[in-house]
């Protein structure tokens, strides 16, 4: 049997970075929450007939709330990478494109909203 030659490094454009790691990445909410999001938006539409002022008014609290939700999970993920990197001077060259690489997927999802 022939033995496999080690492949090339690829470079990847920014595009295709993206079009590879929107389908990996996480929700920015939890299922569970945004399954009870979903459910609380179903409720609030099903108002608006009998009270569309309510409903308008219950939608902004949902949305206020789904915002604040999406907020922190962004604060807790930067936290995250920022631990990762920032250990004093320690940090060697790898943690450092380790990092990089981890702020530029999360920049992708910041500018993705």
């Amino acid at each position: 049997m022939p033995r496999e030659q080690p492949s090339e490094p690829q470079v990847v454009s920014m595009e295709e970075h993206r079009a590879r790691t929107a389908s990996t990445e996480a929700s920015l909410i939890p299922k569970r929450q945004m399954e009870d999001l979903r459910t609380r938006w179903t409720s609030i539409q099903a108002k608006f007939v009998d009270d569309p002022r309510k409903a308008v008014e219950e939608a902004n609290t949902l949305v206020s709330s789904a915002l604040k939700q999406i907020e922190e999970s962004f604060r807790d993920q930067h936290g995250q990478i920022q631990k990762q990197w920032n250990k004093g001077t320690d940090a060697s060259t790898e943690d450092l494109r380790i990092a990089l690489q981890q702020y530029r997927m999360f920049f992708d999802r910041l500018l993705s909203l």
